[in-house]
């Protein structure tokens, strides 16, 4: 009796272990889905900043030299990332439907060639929309080889149909290092 009671014990353990690797899997699974869920919910609603990576669409617009918008440009790295990086210029004033271009500095600080990706934010969200990149490093990639520094541009317009209210914009980019070994 007491080996049937054992036995059944053991079942148990063996059940409750898998039904626990199983839960732990599909944690780890969902953790790793929530980002590109994220990221893609952003980009349809626009919230959070998050802006297309596709080129606006470059349609006549009439410009509005009646208004003026505060942009701001705003770099950061992430941590522990051997680069320099920041802008040309901190604040620009445009003219709505008006196209601007400004650039930014990157350059690699290790002592290997490096790839770097640069992710854009807009803030406040609801000026993600009107916020139209033209050119933009942050569509590609940039490979650097060691030590190499160089400007990259950003041409962009804001759309006459952002709301009145919103008077200033900020531009954010993050720099990331994007390959592991260097090549």
């Amino acid at each position: 009796m007491v080996e049937t009671r054992e036995a059944g014990l053991a079942a148990a353990n063996r059940r409750m272990v898998r039904r626990l690797l199983l839960v732990t899997a599909a944690m780890f699974g969902f953790g790793f889905a929530l980002v590109p869920l994220y990221d893609v919910l952003c980009q349809v609603t626009g919230l959070n900043g998050k802006t297309s990576g596709r080129v606006a669409v470059v349609e006549p617009m009439k410009v509005d030299e009646s208004r003026t918008v505060t942009v701001e440009f705003v770099a950061s790295l992430n941590l522990g990332a051997p680069w320099e990086f920041a802008p040309q210029v901190t604040r620009m004033q445009v003219h709505p439907g008006q196209f601007y271009q400004t650039h930014f500095w990157a350059k690699n600080l290790a002592n290997q060639p490096m790839t770097g990706q640069a992710i854009p934010s807009i803030s406040p969200g609801l000026a993600a929309s009107h916020f139209q990149k033209i050119e933009c490093f942050c569509f590609n990639h940039q490979r650097f080889q060691a030590g190499e520094g160089r400007q990259m541009p950003v041409t962009f317009r804001i759309d006459p149909e952002l709301p009145p209210d919103v008077r200033t914009v900020t531009l954010s980019y993050t720099f990331f290092r994007i390959d592991d070994a260097g090549g």
